[in-house]
């Protein structure tokens, strides 16, 4: 069987492409197809394959790949398919638009369908966002873009989605059916510590979607320490809204984001992601996670209540919901959570991070694609 695998762009490790990075454990022999690929960038698993790039790669300031973004439907479609008995897209913006042959299995592991041009459009691109592009060149792209997705999402022949948040979007967006396969958390890299610090922790990007600015109102507030990991766009107008008690360290190594996952009192998790695996991150480390309670967290968030009894009847609470993405609420969570500090068994909050690990994900998404390339080969 001739297989190949597609994903937008390889730049980077994060959780779309550690899922990639299994599919090249399981189909060693696959090609890889991608609109461009920063050498380097991926981990030797993959960097060790046949790596096709489309003619995204050849034009000039690739540092901000982003702004060809119209292009990206073109540079997607480019590639030649022919022969290949199964193909399988990992995707979050263009990569499940490839053409394939009728006799071709088409599968897509979906991570979003494409959020700049959906349901967040308005947080990449403001109503008061000034200048002729805001108002009027990015309008007319987003449209195409989106007639061109709903009409590409007709192309695949199975969709496997990262959460039931996501199903929903694919079944909302694309009007089509999918499975669930939840990512991977690679749980052995992290650790239960004896010691617990006095401090709380975030590990984010600075992007406007990730709320990073609400955990920063309500700690001032409080008046607790708080530690971000992490970088982006927003880094300038946060640190200025920061008072002394909250401490941001720039990216960390791994080694260093272990250790401050394993000793946080919690994770502070304000946005509403479409998964979310620094919340999995957190709990294998055996510590509980403070969550918006919409998006994917309410999948791998077990809730306590307010008075630290485990909501639904299930086994070990491993966090605490807030439900409305303000300050005042996330600032009542954390004073509800140092009540019931005590109650959260960092074993048990391990435990349940184990049903999301590495090897659970491989097992399942290879038995997942097994049945569906046998139905379609017959």
């Amino acid at each position: 069987m001739k297989v190949a695998l597609i994903h937008d762009w390889l730049t980077g490790m994060r959780g779309g492409e550690s899922c990639l990075e299994i599919l090249c454990e399981i189909y060693p022999q696959a090609d890889i197809f991608t609109i461009l690929h920063n050498k380097g960038s991926v981990s030797p698993c993959i960097e060790e394959k046949t790596i096709k790039s489309s003619f995204i790669q050849k034009l000039p300031f690739l540092n901000k790949y982003r702004h060809y973004l119209p292009l990206f439907p073109t540079a997607i479609e480019s590639f030649n398919l022919n022969g290949y008995d199964l193909v399988i897209s990992v995707n979050h913006c263009v990569a499940k638009g490839v053409v394939t042959a009728p006799e071709t299995m088409h599968i897509c592991y979906c991570l979003t369908p494409m959020r700049y041009v959906w349901d967040m459009y308005f947080d990449y691109f403001p109503e008061d966002g000034k200048g002729i592009a805001n108002k009027f060149i990015i309008p007319l792209f987003a449209n195409y873009l989106r007639m061109w997705d709903f009409a590409s999402s007709k192309r695949v022949e199975h969709y496997i989605s990262i959460s039931n948040y996501i199903a929903g979007r694919v079944l909302k967006y694309y009007g089509r059916e999918s499975e669930v396969v939840y990512p991977p958390v690679n749980c052995e890299k992290f650790m239960v510590s004896e010691q617990i610090g006095d401090y709380y922790l975030m590990v984010s990007a600075f992007a406007p979607y990730k709320r990073v600015d609400l955990a920063v109102q309500a700690f001032n507030r409080l008046g607790l320490p708080l530690i971000i990991i992490g970088k982006g766009q927003d880094e300038k107008k946060l640190k200025s809204m920061a008072s002394n008690n909250i401490k941001f360290l720039g990216w960390a190594s791994n080694e260093t984001i272990q250790r401050y996952y394993s000793q946080c009192k919690a994770l502070v998790f304000p946005g509403k992601e479409d998964f979310g695996i620094v919340p999995l991150e957190a709990q294998a480390s055996g510590r509980p996670v403070i969550a918006f309670g919409q998006g994917g967290a309410c999948e791998t968030v077990v809730p306590a209540n307010p008075k630290g009894n485990v909501e639904g009847g299930q086994a070990a609470a491993t966090g605490l919901f807030f439900y409305e993405q303000t300050v005042d609420a996330m600032e009542k969570a954390v004073k509800e959570f140092e009540k019931i500090i005590g109650n959260f068994d960092a074993e048990s909050v391990r435990k349940h991070a184990l049903k999301f690990d590495r090897a659970v994900f491989k097992e399942k998404l290879k038995e997942s694609i097994e049945k569906k390339y046998r139905e379609f080969s017959g």
